[in-house]
């Protein structure tokens, strides 16, 4: 499976386009619509699905503008399935005072469901604490895209509508179950090995 961050070093999530053979899924549609859409024209692959590691407006920016344009339906953790819908709990609203909301995706995902892309598989991992519903996304056995649970050298916030720091640390507690050379790449910041980042918490344990 290939992968690419469409939106690196930005104020916004990081924003992944997975493809493999002639199939493309976007993670986090933080970037663009027609940015993204552009990338996958160039890819020469048909864009199958958009999925979404949490529900904060930071990684749902063009959703429902790439879905206007696509049909490509969206996919999101039960417990997170409201927050697109509610500027409140999608932190819009805390950090602009206005109110955005978007469509509620087509798909609600359960811990270990398996999605395919291509002849590839994707495993969704349910690792709460950031939200109720934050998910993993494990691509085949060498990528996994964490969202905000994990980056190199810090976690995601837990102070937001459905943080919980007692579910994020059982959530990075699972992570170290996890083969150490997975390559992870996160909501923010660059990517390294699962290793590297969960060793980078020192103060996690």
């Amino acid at each position: 499976m290939q992968i690419y961050n469409l939106f690196p070093g930005s104020f916004a999530s990081n924003c992944y386009l997975l493809i493999a053979n002639g199939h493309a899924a976007v993670v986090d549609p933080s970037a663009n619509a027609d940015t993204i859409l552009a990338e996958v024209k160039k890819s020469g692959a048909v864009l199958d699905k958009i999925l979404l590691t949490h529900g904060h407006f930071d990684h749902i920016f063009s959703l429902d503008e790439l879905r206007e344009k696509t049909n490509a339906p969206a996919y999101i953790h039960k417990d997170d399935a409201d927050m697109p819908e509610d500027a409140h709990k999608n932190a819009f609203y805390t950090f602009f005072h206005s109110l955005r909301s978007y469509r509620r995706p087509e798909h609600l995902l359960q811990d270990k469901d398996e999605l395919t892309l291509g002849d590839e598989k994707i495993t969704v991992l349910h690792t709460p604490g950031h939200t109720k519903g934050s998910v993993c996304y494990l691509c085949g056995d060498s990528l996994l895209l964490t969202g905000d649970t994990l980056f190199y050298g810090n976690i995601g916030r837990c102070d937001l509508y459905g943080g919980n720091e007692g579910e994020l640390r059982s959530s990075l507690h699972f992570l170290r179950t996890l083969p150490p050379e997975l390559r992870i790449y996160p909501g923010h910041g660059e990517s390294c090995s699962l290793g590297e980042a969960l060793n980078s918490l020192y103060f996690y344990d």
